[in-house]
């Protein structure tokens, strides 16, 4: 399969090429958690890029619940205007632009200092990290409408500003994916149990946004292939929550996995040295997409044309790439004429492999940040260095958004 294809979506809508940007979270919002400009200058230099389809990094449907600080939160139409300009730079070449919509249940830092809801009051497991995390309370059936009702809400608005559609983000740990989750979800009326309960949440928000979004509108899931947790969301429960979306009008299913405490997503120990090792989440997705009715997209490692081709030949619809968009936001267009390129971040030689996770997002979000100021990336940047620089950045943007909270609590 030519990855320069264009690929007609379910929802009769066209993609360009079959190569996305997957999402990345940037952390990069106005002090109103409204589009900056310096994310609206990051989407639009990947716009240039030539990627078919464009990812939203998390769009929180509610600023309580935020997985850092400077998260986009998109709740009212109050600054419409910013995202209006965002989804403007970002279609601005032709592309597809999708807004990422989460809440992070129990995976919100403690140190924003707000109330952590999950499915059940279950723990983050992070070892010395753990105390980072707040333990969650056990959410009531209100906390669960409230919880539907707010992506409904998001996705509506999104359309609204001009996106082409939402990509629901049901994996990775996040609320959505905790629900899933039989160690997450110990939960024993109907959001729990059986795979039919624990997909229920999952279920019901997309039946919700496609029912409140027009046809042309793209309504997307990202669901984990596995939680590599034993125990958990296993391969086999992610291929029956594929079939049951099948009758619901979802335009793609994005297959990734992990969560905080098994970050496979991240693919740390893969050292990219083989077509295998770099797609990891291949093999699941040849056998998810057996029983799926929509598109697959598969995300995790990309970042050679072989391996793309290998990925499109298997019967996967889309091709996923996050950190290599990170270190070349113009890779789509390079591969148009030169099949060559392959960006690759500095290794990281840490033993232990939460740090080496954390280091690992802090150098994607250091490439991030260059790209936002308008400079080139610098993928031989030290771990420790992107680390230091991030967790400074997250200290002055903790505080802010704890004022911020303050503020509004006190006005309302």
């Amino acid at each position: 399969m030519n990855p320069f294809a264009s690929l007609t979506l379910p929802n009769g809508s066209l993609l360009p090429n079959r190569l996305a940007k997957a999402a990345m979270e940037e952390n990069m919002a106005d002090r109103d958690h409204a589009p900056s400009d310096q994310l609206i200058r990051l989407y639009r230099a990947w716009a240039e890029g030539g990627a078919g389809l464009i990812i939203t990094g998390n769009v929180m449907v509610d600023r309580r619940a935020m997985t850092g600080p400077d998260g986009v939160v998109l709740e009212s139409a109050r600054f419409g205007e910013r995202f209006e300009k965002w989804s403007a730079a970002a279609r601005a070449q032709g592309a597809q632009i999708w807004m990422q919509i989460n809440h992070p249940g129990r995976q919100m830092p403690a140190a924003l200092g707000q109330e952590t809801i999950a499915p059940s009051a279950v723990a983050m497991n992070l070892g010395n990290f753990s105390k980072q995390f707040a333990a969650p309370r056990a959410m009531s059936e209100a906390d669960i409408a409230d919880v539907k009702a707010r992506f409904v809400n998001t996705a509506r608005l999104a359309e609204r500003f001009g996106f082409s559609g939402a990509q629901i983000h049901s994996a990775h740990g996040y609320l959505i994916s905790q629900f899933l989750s039989p160690i997450t979800n110990q939960r024993t009326d109907r959001w729990g149990g059986s795979l039919e309960n624990r997909a229920r949440l999952l279920l019901d928000i997309v039946r919700e946004v496609r029912q409140a979004v027009s046809a042309g509108f793209a309504v997307s899931v990202k669901i984990n292939s596995a939680d590599f947790q034993r125990g958990g969301f296993s391969a086999e429960d992610a291929k029956q929550v594929v079939a049951m979306l099948n009758p619901l009008g979802v335009d793609l299913i994005e297959l990734s996995g992990g969560s905080y405490e098994a970050p496979a997503m991240h693919g740390q120990t893969r050292d990219g040295r083989t077509l295998a090792r770099e797609a990891y989440f291949l093999e699941f997705a040849q056998d998810i997409a057996s029983v799926a009715q929509m598109p697959i997209m598969v995300t995790g490692g990309i970042r050679r044309y072989p391996v793309v081709e290998q990925v499109l030949n298997s019967g996967v619809a889309v091709a996923g790439m996050a950190t290599a968009l990170a270190i070349n936001p113009n890779l789509p267009k390079a591969w148009s004429s030169d099949a060559s390129a392959a960006p690759r971040l500095r290794a990281i030689p840490w033993k232990n492999k939460m740090l080496a996770s954390v280091g690992y997002m802090a150098m994607v979000k250091y490439q991030l940040r260059r790209l936002s100021l308008g400079k080139r990336t610098r993928p031989d940047v030290a771990p420790a260095l992107a680390l230091l620089r991030q967790q400074w950045d997250a200290k002055i943007q903790t505080g802010r958004y704890r004022r911020g909270i303050r503020r509004q609590a006190a006005s309302a």
